[in-house]
């Protein structure tokens, strides 16, 4: 699998900007960062599973075992950390 972040420096903005985009694309709703989306009632398990492939496929990463844990795609905040996180576990791989 390419990483399509390769090429370009990941910072905790973009990412961010480039997840609520999806989200408002998804929902037709403008979320901010700390927003519960489940507590919303908004967002369904059927839609989190999205919010994972979405995540894995634009930042080429693989999101397993612990850290597919519902915390980490509560809200905009949290997957921002998880995507920087698993860059950095990724570079120092």
């Amino acid at each position: 699998m390419t990483n399509p972040t390769a090429d370009r420096q990941l910072t905790a903005e973009g990412v961010a900007a480039e997840l609520k985009q999806f989200l408002r694309e998804r929902t037709k709703t403008n979320w901010e960062s700390d927003t519960d989306l489940f507590a919303s009632g908004s967002i369904s398990s059927m839609f989190a599973m999205e919010l994972v492939v979405h995540v894995e496929q634009t930042f080429g990463t693989a999101i397993a075992g612990p850290d597919l844990k519902i915390d980490n795609f509560r809200t905009v905040n949290a997957m921002t950390a998880l995507v920087l996180r698993l860059a950095q576990t990724d570079d120092a791989a």
